[in-house]
């Protein structure tokens, strides 16, 4: 079969605006329904055990992942494997929301009357508000879709955009109840870029003790070059006797010193190093130094204390290193 351009991307449009309908048409279904739902959910004192066969497992799994990493406590099962042990992972302090199209899958309805005799709430999102789960929950949520994408009707697509669209409503709504921060979905993904950005700060990567390029302002600038040399972040600061900044010394500094003529064994660090320079504090987020540097366009950074003292030095390579750029 010859595949035609123009005729895929109508095929792939006519999708896309399927499914874009059967979003649309959600809106409608925010009602008292979702209000109680999400009410339940955030009640759970235990975790909420989420459940699905076939496509509704894939997009429950998804569901369940998105409430764990947005504060609140979830897990998926299988109901297959339910009915075979599984089940003993529900307790009475947990809430089930059970996820199936025609609301009459047979391996969920199996396992209904162990919810029940649990007293655990359950919410079921179907597409069929007059089916046997949809009767059995203590909270329905209608995910109907006029039709699926697929031009059989047969594959789960518009309904399961539907329900995954709910699911994300249903998160999100607990989400901002919860008062979860950007700071809290950090945590629960340390490993991650955003996880990174949020939770390292500036006294994570700086450079301490020995390893700080550091001279007074009446040292030699030959001196202060083999400073920058042995600590190798392309600058040194300048302290006084009480170790505040006074000021800095990088390389594009040397560029212009050496620009202007000046003698590089008789001249001092202070008659040519930057003055109110650019310091950052410890406890700064990794990621603010970054917007700083590319902000002014430096590459590294004195560390300084509430009183300007020099309690570390950082460049862009160590933000490289640490995942934060």
């Amino acid at each position: 079969m010859h595949l035609d351009a123009a005729q895929l991307i109508e095929l792939g449009l006519a999708v896309v605006r399927t499914e874009a309908a059967a979003i649309e048409a959600l809106a409608e279904r925010l009602d008292d329904a979702f209000v109680a739902a999400c009410r339940h959910l955030h009640a759970c004192r235990g975790r909420i055990v989420v459940l699905g066969m076939g496509k509704s497992g894939h997009i429950g799994s998804k569901i369940a992942a998105t409430l764990a990493s947005t504060g609140s406590p979830a897990f998926f099962v299988h109901p297959g494997e339910a009915s075979h042990g599984d089940l003993g992972m529900v307790t009475e302090t947990d809430v089930v929301l059970a996820l199936s199209n025609s609301g009459e899958t047979d391996e969920i309805l199996t396992i209904l009357p162990i919810i029940r005799r649990l007293g655990v709430p359950l919410i079921a999102m179907t597409g069929n508000p007059r089916s046997s789960l949809a009767r059995e929950a203590t909270v329905h949520i209608d995910v109907s879709v006029e039709r699926e994408a697929c031009p059989l009707g047969l594959a789960p697509t518009s309904s399961t955009t539907a329900a995954l669209v709910m699911g994300d409503a249903l998160a999100i709504a607990l989400l901002e109840a919860r008062g979860f921060t950007a700071e809290d979905f950090a945590r629960s993904h340390p490993g991650g870029r955003l996880g990174r950005r949020l939770l390292l700060h500036v006294a994570d990567v700086m450079h301490r003790d020995d390893a700080i390029p550091a001279v007074a302002p009446d040292t030699p600038l030959g001196e202060a070059l083999l400073e920058i040399t042995r600590k190798n972040l392309g600058m040194t600061a300048i302290v006084d006797a009480e170790r505040k900044v006074t000021g800095v010394f990088t390389d594009g500094d040397l560029r212009r010193t050496l620009n202007q003529g000046h003698d590089i064994q008789h001249v001092r660090i202070e008659e040519v190093m930057t003055r109110n320079c650019r310091t950052i504090r410890p406890e700064t987020l990794a990621a603010e130094a970054v917007k700083l540097m590319e902000d002014h366009r430096i590459t590294a950074l004195p560390v300084t204390d509430a009183d300007n003292r020099l309690v570390g030095a950082l460049n862009m390579q160590d933000l490289l290193r640490a995942g934060v750029v």
